[in-house]
């Protein structure tokens, strides 16, 4: 996983340096930030998921992705058991500082049902009656 590096842009902008590590990063009373998952080079929003503090710090030390399940309480390495594991090319901090976007390679499904992304399904207005 590269640092950013001048001249590194996101949705057109330059990307600015950010204090290094965890402590840039404003978690919730729970101690959890929302991580939004993309595939790097095509923009494809693969999942959203929890982070915790050791979570981030190891997302940003193995260069994998890691995350706090909240229905668990426990941590899990994304693609451990499936095989299909992210491999983090950049983690970028929106402007509060409170949600993060984790641009990966994802081999394989994202979602735990077997698709590619969590963003299969399409929401419609109900029919009038």
């Amino acid at each position: 996983m590269d640092d950013a590096r001048a001249g590194e842009r996101y949705a057109g902008e330059r990307i600015e340096p950010e204090a290094p590590g965890v402590g840039a990063v404003r978690f919730d009373e729970r101690g959890l930030v929302p991580a939004v998952v993309q595939q790097a080079g095509t923009g494809e929003v693969l999942m959203v998921a929890w982070m915790s503090e050791e979570s981030l710090r190891l997302t940003l030390e193995t260069g994998t992705t890691w995350f706090w399940s909240r229905s668990r309480r426990e941590l899990w390495n994304k693609g451990a058991t499936s095989g299909n594991v992210q491999r983090v090319r950049r983690v970028l901090v929106d402007c509060d500082a409170d949600t993060l976007l984790v641009e990966v390679d994802s081999p394989g499904p994202a979602c735990h049902t077997g698709h590619r992304s969590c963003f299969y399904r399409n929401l419609v207005a109900p029919a009038a009656e």
